[in-house]
Formats: structure tokens, C-alpha cells, sequence
């Protein structure tokens, strides 16, 4: 059975909210969620410590379709820089260190999601 783009949409935001949760339980400060310029969207931009953390979020049904780590290609890690130094600029006051990391999470037909934060990914 094939998903429509709302289910898909659901699931993309289910996702989300649980990488925020687990963020936030591993002591980061959640600044904005979707956060949005010319360059693109970032799913959630947050703070570990003194560290600026953009965060791109990869949520799947299973691992059918491979690891949601495996959708973040060299060119959506160049796309991820580029909207980091576009945060960095709107947002001078915060601190200059970045992170880019990837949090993915599994959601099964039955069970709690399985999440799984890689760190400076690039």
C-alpha cells in the first residue's frame, strides 16, 4: 500500500517532535524548529553547551529504504553549511562553534520510535 503525501507529511513531523525531545533530553537548548531562508530549511537549530547545533532530522517507517543516515548526501551536507553561515549571520550574538548533526528515527507499525543522533556529520 502506497503512503499519500499527508501520511508522509505525518511521520516527517512525528519525527521531528521526537528528535526534539531527545535533544532536549541530552541537555540541548532548542532555539528554533523549521527554520527557514533563501537557502533552504533546517528542522531544528539548537545549543550543546556553547556549541551552535544545526540539527536535520530523517524519520522512516523502517529501514527498508535504508538508514535514515544515508539520505544525507554530500550535497545536503553542503546545503546544511550553507544554512548554518546563514543562521551565524542573522544571529551574531550566539557562539561561533558549529555542529552539524543528523538525528534518525526509525517508526515502526508497533512500538516506541528508535532514535539515533550522529554528530558533526560534516
Amino acid at each position: 500500500m502506497r503512503s499519500t503525501q499527508a501520511e508522509k507529511d505525518a511521520v516527517g513531523r512525528y519525527g521531528e517532535k521526537v528528535a526534539v525531545a531527545h535533544l532536549e533530553e541530552a541537555g540541548m537548548r532548542v532555539l528554533a524548529r523549521n527554520w527557514r531562508c533563501r537557502h533552504g530549511e533546517v528542522d531544528v537549530v539548537a545549543l550543546d553547551g556553547d556549541t551552535l547545533v544545526v540539527c536535520e532530522v530523517k524519520t522512516r517507517r523502517s529501514s527498508g529504504q535504508g538508514s535514515p543516515f544515508e539520505a544525507v548526501t554530500p550535497r545536503k551536507a553542503a546545503r546544511l553549511r550553507r544554512l548554518a553561515s546563514a543562521w551565524l549571520e542573522l544571529h551574531p550574538m550566539l557562539p561561533e562553534t558549529v555542529r552539524i548533526d543528523v538525528v534518525g528515527v526509525v517508526v515502526p507499525s508497533r512500538g516506541p520510535a528508535h532514535v539515533e543522533r550522529v554528530t558533526g556529520v560534516c
